[in-house]
């Protein structure tokens, strides 16, 4: 599995990647492995301010539906409109076209308690 390394994880299989003052939020690799097909996101936060470990939205598998936890608190600026055509982007390129939604960080140094490539593959066993 990849587990890219200049992106920090959550113990909740969230993955961001920090860009300034803003933020690009996604499920891992193995979230969506565990989850199966992808058959639908749904996230109806954008403008809207969200608490860090709060749900953000929610991913539809076939057999099963699992909400989303933003990583760090920020207001949710966009939502990756491609999903709602394409939901399996998620499946086949969850660091890439998969993304979920971009933030603005209310506190930035909320990212310095998220969890390294090492910590985050060591809590899933791999």
């Amino acid at each position: 599995m990849n587990f890219p390394a200049e992106l920090k994880y959550t113990k909740d299989h969230e993955w961001i990647r920090i860009e300034g003052d803003e933020a690009v939020i996604g499920i891992t690799e193995f979230a969506q492995s565990e989850l199966g097909d992808i058959v639908f996101v749904d996230i109806n936060t954008v403008g809207q301010s969200v608490d860090k470990e709060a749900v953000f939205g929610t991913v539809e598998a076939v057999k099963t539906v699992s909400d989303l936890f933003m990583p760090v608190s920020g207001t949710v600026l966009a939502v990756n409109e491609g999903l709602a055509d394409d939901p399996a982007a998620v499946n086949t390129d969850p660091y890439g076209a998969g993304w979920m939604v971009r933030i603005k960080l209310a506190n930035p140094a909320d990212a310095a308690e998220l969890l390294t490539t090492e910590q985050y593959t060591a809590l899933i066993g791999h």
